[in-house]
């Protein structure tokens, strides 16, 4: 974020949450609440397009106070829970482009250079999402093919203390310890298919849902640590759907999660979201065919933490700035 002109008063900071072309009411804002420690929404023109912005104390936005603040988590999460309210609250009267958690200029007039100067894009992409919505998909290994891989290597350790057991008593070492690699080997060819059939059940959830979305787009598989599951997470998938199209889309996430349908994984699903992870205004926008795959990118990981964005990630994604004038943590 750039320093304000010598001699200059400061204007203040200002935080950005979302672009529009139909600002929300003078009523709507009022009742909603974006970081606490600042004033209340308002909405700000630029050109066409309007700007839903909080004005916040220097003290904990300036850019060496919130990145302190961002790197605890609980101040993260509470950052992500205001943004989201912001971006819903500016979502109100028709579609949006949901600016990166913690975007901020220095006053009302940077933040309306730095929308005038990509106007174009951010029309186009206000088009293109009008009428759509947000869709995540996780899909993860059954916990009992989990189980499965423990027990194989369970198992494997029982024969290696039974073969060498036997081949002590029987003198016959040589053939038991061929009997239990044999046994092992047998194992972890069971491991690898049973790995590899997952895989294949949760790509092929991917691109039946492609069917029904104008754009998908897969997010980096979270961890066991983010997920709490014990269960590897093998799909981390966004779709943007039509408004029209969201029952067919919702009918055949019915029939992927139906048990025996895919046995080897569980499918879950949270929507519909604003689009979060189609709001790419860094990039320019063209017609999307139906199906085809957006460039992968984060998003603030649909962060189970409070949901910033939809819960694929939730507030995670790594985003360019408008300008340079924004800082994200």
């Amino acid at each position: 974020m750039s320093a304000p002109t010598a001699g200059a008063a400061d204007p203040g900071i200002v935080c950005a949450f979302a672009v529009t072309r139909n600002p929300p009411d003078i009523a709507t804002l009022a009742a909603v609440t974006g970081h606490e420690e600042g004033g209340p929404l308002r909405v700000l023109r630029a050109g066409d397009l309007c700007l839903v912005v909080q004005d916040v104390p220097a003290a904990l936005f300036g850019e060496e106070a919130l990145t302190e603040r961002l790197n605890r988590p609980d101040d993260l999460e509470r950052c992500a829970r205001a943004h989201h309210r912001g971006v819903q609250a500016a979502a109100g009267q028709g579609s949006v482009v949901p600016l990166p958690m913690a975007t901020l200029y220095h006053g009302d007039r940077s933040a309306e250079q730095a929308v005038l100067s990509r106007e174009a894009v951010l029309d186009a992409l206000l088009d293109r999402l009008r009428g759509r919505t947000e869709w995540a998909v996780k899909v993860h290994a059954t916990e009992r093919a989990k189980d499965a891989t423990v027990v194989a290597g369970a198992s494997a350790g029982a024969g290696a203390s039974a073969g060498a057991g036997a081949s002590a008593g029987a003198g016959a070492g040589s053939a038991a310890g061929r009997a239990y690699l044999s046994r092992a080997s047998a194992r972890r060819r069971d491991r690898q298919d049973a790995n590899a059939k997952a895989a294949a059940e949760a790509d092929a959830v991917d691109a039946e849902l492609r069917r029904y979305a104008i754009a998908a787009t897969r997010h980096r598989p979270q961890s066991e640590r983010l997920t709490g599951r014990r269960a590897p997470q093998l799909l981390n998938a966004a779709y943007l759907v039509e408004d029209a199209e969201c029952a067919a889309f919702t009918g055949a996430l019915a029939r992927l999660a139906a048990a025996g349908r895919h046995p080897a994984v569980e499918v879950n699903a949270s929507g519909p979201w604003i689009p979060y992870s189609f709001a790419r205004w860094d990039e320019e926008p063209d017609a999307t065919e139906p199906g085809r795959s957006e460039p992968g990118h984060q998003t603030p990981d649909h962060t189970e933490t409070g949901r910033s964005t939809p819960d694929h990630g939730e507030p995670g994604r790594s985003e360019q700035a408008l300008t340079k004038q924004e800082v994200r943590a």
